[in-house]
């Protein structure tokens, strides 16, 4: 009896044993993988492999990127391509007389429509995960995003600027305020941003052909930072200071000849309306630019931040991407209020075509459509 409970204690102890030990192995291999892909990950100055592979979507910054990014985008892309067609429509089809303001409105409408266009494939990559399409896609929808962004930057400025000379010189008689100047204008801001943006493509990374990440989480941090900062400068904080400086300068313009300018031009309102841009202006692109920097730095080593602290700065920059693409949506709304009678042209076609629609309804009504009016056919 004692050497059977002699064989059993030692059996017990030999399973124990060998439990402790393939438990020790299990946990010296995972260290083991966990100091590797951290290494991997100072390696190359991201937290990247982080936030898209070791958690596997399990973090905020990376459920925020599955379901918020592609709850908004797609509410962008479908609001925006629906006021922007309307007004590309409206524009190509129905405005006859060209001024240098409508020109910068078209063109912001031509830059906003084609960041919209962009859209699809980010959204169908956010929400599934990956990316499932060329790799030249990621490269090319990355840089037209960015390039589209800055040109209307520039635009919504040159709009402000614009506002200005309408009230200084109301009869246009400004060598800026001619439409073929507006169209070389129009045509320097496209060439000059496409260029500006050409070094994103050295940046913009796609991880294991499957991650398309943003210019935020690609490339080495140090030099993407150099870049951010620069771009962030002359796309962003350069126009913003312009658009303000010109606002000051219609403010003081319009309180020393209140009492001569305003009995014949309407003059409050290009004012409020630079007023609202401005403001519009900051609120949108100031957390973008602000939060892709932080989240540029959080990646360089010399910070020694936390992973939680990475994950936090990541989040926050991941909300104020679709804030900053939302200009593409409330553009329209300055088209119709200064869009120099554009919204006149627009409301007339409109009723135009719903009493037309009316009147075919009718049977025994025709409309006649030069009089605005209907007639019967009978007699």
């Amino acid at each position: 009896m004692s050497e059977l409970l002699t064989s059993v204690t030692q059996d017990m102890q030999m399973s124990l044993l060998q439990l402790l030990s393939a438990t020790y192995r299990d946990l010296t291999e995972l260290l083991t993988v966990s100091q590797a892909a951290g290494g991997g990950l100072q390696a190359s100055g991201s937290s990247d492999t982080m936030d898209h592979e070791i958690h596997n979507c399990t973090t905020i910054d990376c459920l925020l990127e599955k379901y918020y990014l592609s709850t908004i985008y797609s509410l962008e892309f479908i609001f925006g391509i629906l006021g922007n067609g309307i007004v590309m429509f409206g524009y190509i089809f129905c405005m006859k007389k060209w001024t240098s303001g409508s020109v910068y409105l078209f063109n912001l409408c031509l830059s906003d429509f084609a960041f919209l266009c962009t859209l699809p494939l980010l959204i169908h990559s956010y929400a599934s995960g990956s990316w499932m399409f060329e790799e030249f896609l990621c490269y090319s929808n990355r840089y037209l995003l960015h390039a589209n962004l800055y040109t209307s930057i520039l635009f919504l400025t040159f709009i402000s600027i614009d506002r200005y000379l309408i009230i200084k010189y109301p009869f246009r008689d400004h060598i800026l305020q001619k439409k073929e100047m507006a169209i070389v204008i129009s045509t320097g801001i496209w060439f000059v941003v496409m260029l500006e943006i050409a070094p994103i493509l050295f940046f913009i990374e796609l991880r294991n052909s499957s991650q398309c990440l943003s210019y935020g989480s690609s490339g080495m941090a140090s030099y993407s930072l150099i870049y951010s900062v620069c771009l962030t400068v002359t796309g962003f904080i350069i126009p913003l200071c312009a658009m303000c400086i010109f606002y000051m300068k219609m403010a003081r313009f319009l309180k020393t000849r209140s009492e001569t300018l305003t009995t014949s031009f309407p003059l409050d309102k290009p004012l409020t309306l630079v007023a609202v841009a401005v403001i519009v202006f900051f609120i949108l692109f100031t957390p973008y630019h602000l939060m892709r920097n932080v989240r540029i730095a959080s990646r360089m080593d010399r910070w020694h931040l936390s992973r939680e602290a990475k994950i936090t700065i990541n989040s926050v920059y991941v909300i104020t991407r679709p804030i900053a693409f939302l200009n593409s949506v409330i553009n329209p709304v300055f088209y119709f209020l200064m869009g120099d009678n554009f919204r006149e042209m627009m409301l007339a076609k409109i009723r135009y075509f719903f009493r037309t629609m009316n009147c075919h309804c009718i049977h025994d009504c025709k409309p006649d459509c030069s009089k605005g009016r209907s007639y019967r056919t009978d007699s």
